[in-house]
């Protein structure tokens, strides 16, 4: 993990090694192979009408697709551009297609593998194998992917064991008629769910490594923590101050709070699983360092002593949010609002009202997504129609402007997979009034707003615990119970278990997620604990770490509100997150990230398990499964695939709810009902 500068020199002639034919060895992989994902890895074409194969020079030929239709075929590269998605087809998805195309990929093995091949060892040991797949989006049947194997497997060193690992969730099926002893097999999550090292959030820093061994050593330190530091440890806890970098050594996901944190502050984070191994070899504890984390790699470099300020490291203008409207407004229903009110319910409660009007309406042009050049196509907006079902569409229909029965399928899709939560909303205005109603409140308010308008703000953490103290315990009054009982429908009264959720402004801002750090309750009964359970959320603005969080950001204490959203709670057989990208690889346009467990969504963002995570290709279609997390076990066939349309939905929202260009990424979390039915509980952009 550790590297040193290399030399750049001049670049020689390019020697293309392509061999056409005969058997593979350990030596000409490694003379023809590639770096990917920290893995050696070559690609195999296999020509049927000729029954050879090619093994593709990494360095000459980076892409499948073009060398066979530059030099098997003799086109030339704007031929091939002019009609690539029909070329694509015939290579990927044709059932009786001429090439084959996949990629062998080296790995090392420390522990006693199990399959059935005669040739894989079972003994404990390290011993390396290949592993065969076909790209994410190919569609080969159980009996293409049988000969693909076959072809391979005979024209491979006998001493190199072969695994086939199928690229998505439908070679899995088609995979189930063969037995693994004719085709050897291995899962992504298999293979990929222990590696040492997993990029979470790509990004450099440069700072102090500080590693801490126990949650004891950390919490002792942390108040001296700052933008210096690149903090590393087994499992960062979510309420981790503004640093430079983070380092976990134990299993996360990309779409934990403390990931979200590092991609709306713009550092690098990382799953090292050797990380105590590595500083403690290196010495690193206390040293400066250089820490990069790329799509394919991680490196953590150190530096004689502190390098010099750079004009990257000064501070970053102040965020200024739309002045809040404080204005005496109404509880009102979610459904009633739009996105425009978040400047008095606050972001979370205008966007859930957003949703219902796109929903509902189905007016909004959920396709702009796929109409984005992405070259050398001049939009996706075929693509789009072949995974709604059009009759008649074709990847290749690439018109340069979306059809209205392509909008209104989107629409009607949409509509179809998800719906919009129910609930009530709460303006600022009601916390304003709150907050004015008692002289104690006034002025802890007041001191914590001088303490903060000082150069160097001190004492901030009992002045906000005992602000918090005072929120939670002073009578509301009856004039503003009013207000809010008055409104709840009798959905929201009686007996039922409700849910109280927080609607700030000073939320899902460029550079400023607030992931985590506003308060939602999620079992409350009664109206004494509704009014409880709306305090504990107003009160929640103020707690320590938002406001530091917001005042290194530069957000002015006077412009932070806090609005409320009441909800009825659903029960839920399967919760999680989804964000509209693939986190640890930005470039990549075509797949939706979705993590899922057992029960609600907060499960899975505070960190109570680990989720089960997939990528699903909203492009070509299909999905895989990236890990078990602690479930251990994989979802039916059937859910996967419900999932998928999930993921597709999410993608379509992007459309509206990102940015002008619809290529802003969303972070959506949802639930799915004991009856099956999607339902959405925030929505909100995904920072990057």
């Amino acid at each position: 993990m550790t590297t040193a500068a290399l030399p750049v020199g001049a670049p020689g002639p390019v020697t293309d090694r392509t061999a056409v034919g005969g058997r593979l060895s350990l030596p000409l992989f490694h003379t023809l192979s590639g770096v990917l994902a920290g893995h050696p890895y070559l690609k195999v074409v296999v020509d049927r009408a000729e029954g050879t194969w090619h093994l593709l020079d990494t360095a000459v030929h980076p892409f499948h697709v073009d060398y066979v239709a530059t030099r098997v075929l003799g086109m030339d590269l704007a031929a091939l551009d002019a009609c690539l998605d029909d070329f694509n087809a015939s290579v990927y998805t044709a059932p009786e297609r001429r090439f084959l195309l996949g990629v062998l990929s080296l790995h090392t093995d420390t522990h006693t593998h199990t399959h059935t091949d005669a040739d894989t060892h079972t003994e404990a040991g390290e011993r390396s194998f290949l592993v065969l797949e076909t790209t994410e989006a190919d569609t080969m049947s159980g009996a293409l992917l049988d000969e693909f194997y076959g072809f391979v497997r005979h024209r491979v060193d006998d001493t190199l064991p072969l695994l086939l690992k199928p690229a998505n969730h439908g070679q899995e099926q088609e995979l189930t008629a063969i037995g693994d002893d004719r085709v050897p097999r291995i899962l992504a999550h298999e293979l990929f769910g222990n590696r040492t090292r997993t990029p979470l959030n790509p990004g450099e820093a440069t700072g102090r490594l500080r590693h801490f061994r126990t949650a004891g050593e950390y919490a002792a330190a942390a108040a001296g923590l700052g933008r210096a530091d690149i903090v590393a440890m087994a499992c960062l806890p979510d309420d981790v101050p503004r640093v430079a970098g983070f380092l976990h050594s134990e299993a996360s996901t990309p779409l934990s709070h403390t990931n979200v944190l590092a991609a709306g502050w713009g550092i690098p984070n990382a799953i090292v699983r050797d990380l105590d191994r590595i500083i403690e070899r290196d010495g690193l504890n206390g040293a400066w360092v250089r820490y990069r984390v790329g799509d394919d790699e991680i490196t953590l470099v150190p530096l004689a002593g502190a390098p010099a300020p750079r004009a990257a490291d000064r501070p970053r203008p102040r965020i200024r949010l739309a002045p809040p409207r404080l204005a005496d407004a109404p509880a009102l229903p979610l459904h009633l609002l739009r996105r425009t009110d978040r400047d008095r319910y606050g972001t979370k409660a205008a966007q859930l009202g957003e949703l219902h009007h796109v929903l509902e309406r189905r007016t909004a042009d959920l396709t702009a997504y796929y109409g984005r050049p992405r070259p050398p196509r001049r939009d996706l907006y075929g693509h789009l129609a072949s995974r709604l079902g059009l009759p008649g569409a074709h990847p290749g229909d690439g018109t340069g402007h979306a059809t209205g029965e392509l909008r209104r399928a989107a629409a009607e899709f949409a509509a179809r997979t998800v719906t919009a939560p129910d609930g009530i909303a709460l303006p600022f205005a009601l916390q304003h009034r709150f907050l004015i109603s008692s002289p104690a409140l006034r002025q802890a308010v007041r001191r914590l707003k001088d303490a903060l308008a000082t150069p160097a703000p001190q004492a901030l953490d009992p002045l906000c615990r005992q602000l918090q103290h005072l929120i939670r315990h002073t009578p509301v009054p009856d004039g503003i119970v009013r207000r809010i009982t008055g409104v709840l429908p009798p959905g929201l009264t009686g007996p039922h278990r409700l849910v109280v959720r927080s609607s700030a402004n000073a939320e899902d801002l460029p550079g400023f997620s607030a992931a985590g750090v506003y308060a939602s309750v999620t079992a409350v009964h009664g109206t004494g604990e509704l009014l409880d359970a709306v305090r504990q959320v107003w009160a929640s603005l103020f707690s320590p770490r938002g406001v530091l969080l917001r005042h290194q950001a530069g957000i002015a204490p006077d412009d932070t509100y806090m609005g409320v959203i009441i909800q009825r709670y659903v029960p839920a057989e399967l919760g999680g997150v989804l964000v509209t990208c693939d986190p640890t690889r930005r470039a990549d346009f075509r797949n939706v990230y979705l993590n899922c467990s057992a029960g609600s969504p907060e499960r899975i963002v505070d960190g109570t398990v680990l989720p089960l995570q997939y990528l699903y290709n909203t492009v070509e279609g299909g999905g895989r499964t990236v890990s078990l997390g602690s479930a251990g076990t994989d979802l039916p066939a059937g859910t996967r695939r419900r999932l998928a349309d999930l993921a597709l939905t999410g993608r379509l929202l992007q459309s509206h709810f990102g940015d002008a260009a619809g290529d802003g990424p969303l972070d959506i979390e949802w639930l799915m009902t004991g009856q099956g039915a999607f339902r959405l509980v925030q929505i909100r952009p995904y920072a990057r």
